[in-house]
């Protein structure tokens, strides 16, 4: 049975024995002992914002700011990118990731 972990950069690690595992036959091994092979594979953080760019940067004087707290997405999800727009919340029930977002004190 393989193991999946999934990390907070846009990866995903998955475990699973080796292809040196021991015959059907043999007493096996305890899971601690068992060899493990990891394969990474990489997946898109950003599913839909401004996907013509090459590199997404947003840059916003501090002084510039409306509010005296300002909350900007760091999930990729918010239908108002770059501000945040509490979507991170579904994201995060959805996945079990723990991304919040960047809030710029005025």
């Amino acid at each position: 049975m393989a193991l999946v972990a999934a990390t907070g950069v846009g990866a995903r690690l998955s475990y699973g024995p080796s292809s040196r595992s021991p015959s059907s036959t043999a007493p096996r091994p305890s899971l601690a002992r068992r060899r493990r092979v990891a394969a990474v594979r990489a997946e898109t953080i950003n599913p839909a914002i401004r996907k013509e760019e090459a590199k997404v940067v947003d840059t916003v004087l501090a002084g510039e700011l409306e509010k005296p707290l300002t909350a900007y997405c760091r999930c990729w999800r918010s239908g108002s990118f770059p501000l945040c727009d509490g979507t991170h919340v579904k994201h995060n029930k959805e996945t079990g990731d723990n991304v919040g977002p960047l809030l710029v004190k005025k």
